[in-house]
């Protein structure tokens, strides 16, 4: 009964967001409590994905390497890019400008292994891209975000290094170190955990949208226009480079959701901490979007008889 209680709440990811993004907008006093505690609630996120790692997850990286590092390759290139030019494309002001490049400079979201799953894409392959892009976000994003939005503000690597350290790393260690002991002990627990990053992201989003309601009205269509582009790009761009490597329909299903789908929590942590707040800005509202569109296009793709298995 929890497991079928937990796995709706968690299918349903999409609307628990899209609700605290209304409640953040309506009641932002409520969430006013969330500001301090941002990148500790990301760090629990990253702990349940320790706890729900496998060696089996890090094998797919020998079994099938030029698949894991062709989708880490698209991930840190496709991205990245997309974000540079989004923020020509609309014109945005530099601190919106570093929150786009931030999210385009971020690693694959554990949202897009769940979003795989509903596909009915190659889940294993997704995970194993999510790992490896996440294990090399220390390095990978700070170095990224100094040289694309270097020209819009001093970028302290060293800092966004030991934040990714911090909020990411150490927490997927420990939770992969908790399985390792504790086995089965935890094991029941993993049914529970999708549902508390279900409250994590929405509380941070939330918070975002409600302590920066002024500054998202007078932004008004430019970053929503960046960040809705940004993610159709990635997953458009995703997927025909996923075709052009001639994968089956159910990889290219889970390199289109890895590209598109950002690790926007990470993104809102280290513009919180980092950068003007408003910066925090594109995260929330791509952790939003990515979310909604994800979810329509694996409710399409949940119909293909021919994408199922993992299309080995």
């Amino acid at each position: 009964m929890l497991a079928t209680r937990c796995a709706v709440v968690s299918r349903y990811f999409a609307v628990w967001v899209l609700l605290a993004a209304i409640l953040g907008w309506y009641v932002p006093s409520a969430f006013a409590w969330v500001g301090p505690w941002i990148a500790l609630l990301l760090g629990v996120i990253m702990f349940g994905m320790g706890m729900t790692l496998r060696l089996a997850d890090f094998r797919e990286l020998l079994v099938r390497p030029w698949e894991v590092l062709g989708g880490v390759i698209a991930q840190y290139t496709i991205m990245p890019l997309l974000a540079l030019i989004m923020v020509a494309l609309f014109a945005l002001p530099a601190d919106l400008a570093v929150g786009v490049i931030l999210v385009g400079a971020c690693p694959g979201g554990t949202a897009s292994n769940v979003i795989t799953f509903l596909a009915r894409g190659d889940v294993a392959l997704s995970v194993a891209i999510t790992s490896v892009s996440t294990l090399m976000a220390p390095f990978l994003t700070p170095l990224l975000t100094l040289w694309l939005a270097g020209a819009y503000v001093d970028v302290a690597v060293g800092a966004l290094f030991l934040s990714i350290v911090n909020i990411v790393i150490l927490p997927i260690v420990l939770g992969l170190l908790v399985r390792r002991v504790l086995g089965a002990r935890v094991a029941r627990l993993n049914h529970a955990l999708p549902v508390i990053s279900v409250v994590a992201i929405s509380l941070i989003v939330a918070f975002v949208i409600g302590a920066n309601e002024a500054a998202i009205v007078s932004a008004s269509w430019p970053v929503f226009g960046a960040v809705m582009a940004h993610n159709l790009a990635g997953l458009t761009l995703g997927y025909l480079a996923a075709v052009l490597a001639g994968m089956p329909p159910a990889k290219r299903k889970a390199v289109c959701f890895e590209v598109g789908m950002q690790n926007s929590g990470l993104a809102v942590a280290l513009a919180t901490v980092h950068f003007n707040p408003l910066a925090a800005v594109p995260g929330a509202l791509f952790s939003l979007w990515h979310n909604l569109s994800g979810s329509l296009l694996a409710t399409y793709w949940s119909r293909d008889a021919e994408g199922g298995g993992d299309g080995r």
